[in-house]
């Protein structure tokens, strides 16, 4: 396997596909590289350099006690980057990994990034506070780590349901497609799970966003059942200088899935503009 080793000795994976302009995925939860393979083969197939990690803690990386925070989860990416000694990147982060995009550029900069794509992403605030009122309330999140310290394999099936929106008629996800999340999800650690609830929900990533000086484009579906258009994907768009949004009626979290021919078409576009 593809991996390197963080500056305080995490083990990281990583996958590596075709040549060209870089592409950088950082994915969402409770998930790692592998929900990126409908995205990385058409990029790939286009002549672009696709490249996906598992966040520490996720998938095959390593599952230290500690570091999932966003500062350190920005380092890690840095520490990616550098090794690989990639420029001209495209980074695209998907719904928690779109904090580790904006924590990144608010930590490091864009001297190696060119552009950056936010699909269904936490940012700019995913929890509710006075400032931030249409947020989510912190009782949904400590429902969500009960229900994960309770019996994680269940709650995360049952997850499923508004991740993929199956509850909404005409709703066409496969068995299959429920089953590999599962499986996925379950090869991260429980203590990874359960602290990046608190990463996830509770960063602020407004002054983040501030810093972004570099094309961006912003895709969220209206329908997202788990992480509310309204409370993020506006509000960064908005937050962000010369943003893209993208809008996409009816659709729920898990773009990548559900409308993975849309947003294909869309990445490319938006990275050969």
């Amino acid at each position: 396997m593809s991996t390197f080793t963080t500056r305080d000795g995490c083990e990281i994976y990583y996958k590596d596909w075709g040549q060209g302009r870089p592409v950088v995925f950082c994915h969402g939860w409770p998930l790692d590289a592998d929900m990126w393979e409908y995205q990385m083969h058409f990029l790939a197939e286009h002549g672009l350099r696709a490249i996906a990690y598992d966040r520490r803690g996720f998938g095959r990386s390593g599952q230290p006690w500690t570091g999932y925070d966003y500062d350190t989860f920005a380092d890690d990416l840095s520490e990616l980057i550098e090794t690989l000694d990639l420029k001209d990147v495209v980074l695209v982060g998907f719904s928690m990994g779109g904090g580790d995009v904006a924590r990144y550029i608010g930590r490091h900069g864009t001297a190696r990034i060119a552009k950056a794509a936010l699909l269904s992403a936490v940012t700019p605030l995913f929890i509710q506070t006075p400032a931030h009122p249409q947020g989510v309330d912190k009782a949904v999140f400590d429902g969500i780590k009960a229900g994960l310290l309770a019996d994680r394999p269940q709650f995360l099936d049952d997850f499923s349901t508004l991740f993929y929106g199956t509850n909404r008629e005409g709703a066409k996800v496969s068995k299959g497609i429920l089953a590999q999340t599962l499986q996925i999800a379950l090869l991260a650690s429980i203590k990874a799970t359960v602290d990046c609830v608190t990463a996830f929900s509770e960063t602020d990533f407004f002054a983040d966003l501030k810093k972004f000086d570099l094309p961006t484009l912003v895709v969220h579906g209206d329908d997202d059942q788990v992480v509310p258009f309204e409370a993020t994907g506006r509000l960064a768009a908005q937050a962000i200088a010369g943003a893209e949004l993208k809008v996409y009626p009816g659709a729920p979290h898990a773009l990548p899935f559900t409308h993975k021919e849309r947003l294909n078409a869309d990445l490319l576009a938006f990275i050969e503009a």
